[in-house]
Formats: structure tokens, C-alpha cells, sequence
């Protein structure tokens, strides 16, 4: 199409408000779909990090219980190293 003035070309022939309404919500969607996506990344890097600060205060403490992969803990024994 082609448009004889600036009003004319944000009128769209008349359709103006659907298709600028459109670009609109698309553009919103899309920005809420990256700060969504920053803040989940943000969340569970949050989360690794406590559970890695946990995880070495754990190991710090000795006699402290751990949990294994099925759910139950189990003491930590340390050893004092192996002499051959």
C-alpha cells in the first residue's frame, strides 16, 4: 500500500486501531516473556547457590548427616587418609 500522508499510514484504511493494538500486545508479550525468563535464570541460580553454600556447610561439619539421592541421610565419615 502505499500512503499519500502520515496520518493516513497510522490509520491503516481505517484498520489502524487492530493493527497497532496488535503490535502492542505483541510487544508487551514479548517483553513480559523476557523479564519472566531473567527472573526464573535469576531464581534458580539463587537457588544452586544455596544449595551449594548448604552443601559446604555440610562438608564442614563433622558428623554431619547428608542426604543420598533416595531421600534418607546417612553420616559423613572422614578419613584421615590412606598410608601405604
Amino acid at each position: 500500500m502505499i500512503w499519500q500522508s502520515a496520518s493516513e499510514f497510522w490509520a491503516m484504511g481505517g484498520y489502524g486501531v487492530y493493527v497497532w493494538g496488535s503490535m502492542g500486545v505483541s510487544a508487551a508479550l514479548l517483553a513480559s516473556e523476557v523479564w519472566l525468563a531473567r527472573m526464573g535464570r535469576s531464581q534458580a541460580l539463587d537457588a544452586v547457590c544455596e544449595a551449594m553454600d548448604a552443601q559446604a556447610l555440610d562438608a564442614e561439619t563433622p558428623g554431619a548427616a547428608v542426604a543420598s539421592p533416595g531421600g534418607a541421610s546417612r553420616p559423613i565419615h572422614f578419613s584421615q587418609g590412606v598410608t601405604s
